[in-house]
């Protein structure tokens, strides 16, 4: 199972951060329109170090929040299909509520990092 699940992130993780335009028949597809950054599957990813940064922070936090309504999705589906039976039940809860702390953790980490790079840091690219 740990095989299939490494194949899979795999998989993702290379059609995602891999250019898109690999087998295009003009190189300057590449770049995106003002040739400051790389286009990719995720869209057009800066090659300035802060930016970078920025952009894939940008992404982590859409990909945490994802999954944290489909994990909510599946608990309430879960909730919904237990026919009061008290084990489906509490494992419906404890899915909803871990989706709710990783949706406020993912939260609370965004607006940390957002106060201490814009404010203490001043780190380029995260405004």
């Amino acid at each position: 199972m740990k095989k299939l699940y490494f194949n899979l992130l795999t998989l993702i993780t290379t059609s995602l951060l891999f250019p898109s335009s690999v087998l295009a028949q003009n190189p300057g597809d590449l770049f995106c329109n003002d040739s400051s950054g790389i286009a990719t599957a995720i869209g057009c990813v800066s090659l300035e170090p802060g930016d970078f940064a920025g952009d894939i922070l940008r992404f982590s936090v859409g990909i945490g929040g994802g999954i944290a309504l489909l994990l909510l999705l599946y608990g309430f589906t879960l909730l919904t299909m237990s026919a009061g039976s008290p084990d489906k039940v509490n494992a419906a809860k404890e899915i909803i509520t871990s989706a709710i702390g990783g949706l406020i953790f993912v939260t609370m980490a965004t607006v940390l990092m957002g106060f201490i790079g814009i404010n203490i840091l001043n780190l380029p690219g995260l405004n």
